[in-house]
């Protein structure tokens, strides 16, 4: 009888160890630096501006008998997820109105300032526009339940809703340090979250933009788990290895 030789089941330990390895908590953006200012939390909803790559809905009606004249403004589809996407400048061009720069506007400005375009016109009869976000949405990742992308129908979210949303932190979620990674005039800001704290209303992150990414990290818990589980492992390979090598000796 022969067995492998002594190399091979080296092998097999480091195996183990480095699959061990590979299942310790990964904290995201360690070395991020938090821009909230102290004097600038507020409560309250903070408007949506329009960003690139959103996707709108622009929907043009008036006073007209006529449906195919308010037609001539619309897409022309019944589907209720097209819509018209901001390019790269930060535009989209309305039928028969033509390119608008949206990009930094709330849905009320860009109401207001279709409404006018149309006025101008003349063409329509007390004419009136819905704006609506199509692809407003958050993601969580981390230590919660179900992390993923979530689109928010009502354009308005908190993170506390967020982490409902994914399904609430692990035991290992790391509570009273959540992320939120937020794009604002073409670049990130970072800001934290302490969700058990009772002034968290305070803060310009607690009702969250569209496309923030809320990341909540391990905890020192999970750390310790995963050192606990890699050692007991790696003694485990260890005492198989020992056990071989002497079996091998007695019967090579």
């Amino acid at each position: 009888m022969r067995f492998a030789p002594l190399s091979l089941l080296i092998t097999i330990t480091v195996y183990l160890a480095s699959c061990s390895t590979q299942e310790k908590a990964f904290s995201y953006l360690q070395s991020y630096t938090d821009s909230t200012k102290k004097d600038s939390l507020r409560t309250g909803i903070v408007d949506p501006v329009i960003q690139k790559n959103d996707l709108l809905s622009v929907l043009v009606y008036s006073a007209s008998t006529i449906p195919e004249t308010d037609a001539l403004y619309n897409l022309p589809t019944t589907r209720s997820d097209e819509g018209y996407l901001v390019d790269a400048n930060g535009n989209i061009s309305l039928p028969r109105i033509g390119v608008i720069k949206v990009e930094g506007l709330t849905k009320e400005q860009l109401t207001d300032l279709v409404k006018q375009k149309l006025e101008a016109t003349g063409e329509l009869t007390n004419p009136n526009v819905i704006v609506r976000f199509l692809s407003y949405s958050i993601t969580v990742l981390g230590e919660v339940s179900r992390p993923g992308r979530f689109q928010i129908p009502n354009e308005r979210v908190t993170v506390l809703e967020a982490i409902g949303m994914a399904g609430d932190l692990t035991l290992f979620g790391k509570k009273n340090d959540v992320l939120i990674v937020r794009e604002k005039d073409g670049q990130l800001e970072y800001g934290n979250i302490d969700l058990s704290s009772k002034d968290i209303v305070g803060s310009p992150y607690y009702f969250l933009s569209q496309n923030d990414v809320v990341i909540v990290n391990a905890n020192k818990n999970k750390n310790r788990l995963n050192e606990q589980i890699t050692a007991q492992r790696i003694s485990l390979g260890l005492s198989i290895v020992t056990s071989l090598a002497i079996l091998y000796n007695i019967f090579k």
